[in-house]
């Protein structure tokens, strides 16, 4: 795969991963009992009486397995994913038992640092499709990227 650096980037571009992770009732629930445990995320009975109908994904584990996503495909960024914070997160959609994800990213904006010649910030949106290209989760992160080094 090719190391992208800031110089690399532009606003408009963008990559479709080609990894994809498929989730289990097993997986949501043991996820949830460790970082979200919420009956709508443990409990088939509890969950088909919440706002969701069924057992749902935490949010939470639908962003890390975003992660992983982000992390096995292109553009894979020079220095790895480091995240400056982000603009927007969202979950329009839960992710259920046997729903399988994917990602694609579309780069917003590239602004090379002032104090840090070095480097910069990659405006990017990842948007995270089910099996069925129904979006369940946005977000826009701002991403640390170095520039080239110079020859």
């Amino acid at each position: 795969m090719t190391i992208h650096y800031l110089d690399d980037l532009q606003p408009g571009q963008r990559f479709v991963g080609t990894t994809r992770v498929r989730l289990d009732a097993e997986a949501i629930k043991t996820f949830a009992a460790e970082f979200d445990p919420q009956p709508f995320h443990l409990d088939e009975a509890a969950a088909s009486t919440s706002i969701f109908g069924a057992l749902a994904a935490s949010g939470w584990h639908t962003a890390a397995l975003t992660m992983r996503l982000l992390v096995d495909c292109e553009p894979k960024l020079a220095g790895g994913i480091v995240g400056a914070g982000f603009d927007e997160l969202r979950w329009p959609l839960p992710v259920r038992p046997g729903d399988e994800l994917r990602v694609e990213l579309e780069v917003l904006e590239v602004r090379p640092s002032r104090s840090k010649p070095t480097q910069g910030l990659v405006k990017m949106r990842t948007t995270t499709l089910n099996q069925d290209g129904q979006v369940v989760q946005v977000s826009v992160g701002n991403l640390v990227v170095p520039r080239r080094p110079e020859q």
